[in-house]
């Protein structure tokens, strides 16, 4: 669950969310569900349902490439939104690089397509910072590489600069809840976010 549904500096919901995920791993390959849903009363907040795929390959030095396919996609009543029409899905392939454990930088980049006249290509770069005292931080840089509709802007910008800190808040001797707060700014949109968010996995 999540404040406020925020992705690549886009904010996609107005309202907290609850996002549940379901994953199978078949050896280097992982194949799943994504979702996000509003409990926004007023039904201003996104709603989203997505299927991935990824398969990495890790290096003997610790490093990892991973390549990716998402299939994006925003549900509504509608029947122009129905799951059968090409028209409401955003594809995206992606490739990502994590370096090794004495240089943990890891740098994405993705392609989203959208219908035949859209097309946008986004460039991440992100860094974990040694913990604090049980609190795990993280830095993170993304921006697009040229103009695009899907995330509005003009030319190559800045869209996603931003920290977060994540830990664990111990419920009893066998369970923790993990939790996260995310201080993210869109330079391009001229706007900032500050994201709380817990999850519960097995």
């Amino acid at each position: 669950m999540v404040s406020r549904y925020v992705w690549r500096g886009a904010d996609f919901g107005e309202s907290m969310a609850v996002q549940p995920a379901l994953t199978f791993a078949f050896g280097n390959l992982e194949v799943g569900a994504w979702g996000s849903y509003s409990i926004s009363r007023s039904g201003a907040g996104a709603n989203e349902n997505d299927l991935w795929a990824s398969y990495t390959v890790s290096t003997d030095n610790g490093a990892s490439f991973t390549l990716g396919f998402t299939d994006y996609y925003f549900p509504s009543p509608d029947a122009a939104h129905g799951f059968r029409n090409a028209d409401a899905h955003t594809l995206e392939i992606s490739l990502g690089v994590t370096g090794p454990e004495s240089f943990p930088v890891s740098l994405y980049g993705g392609m989203l397509v959208h219908g035949d006249d859209d097309s946008s290509v986004y460039l991440e770069a992100s860094l974990p910072v040694t913990a604090v005292e049980g609190v795990d931080l993280g830095l993170v840089a993304g921006m697009t590489a040229g103009e695009s509709g899907f995330y509005k802007t003009d030319g190559a910008a800045l869209i996603n600069l931003g920290v977060s800190a994540g830990s664990e808040i111990e419920i009893t001797n066998s369970f923790a809840l993990p939790v996260s707060v995310s201080w993210i700014v869109n330079p391009d949109m001229d706007r900032s976010f500050l994201v709380f968010g817990m999850s519960l996995a097995p």
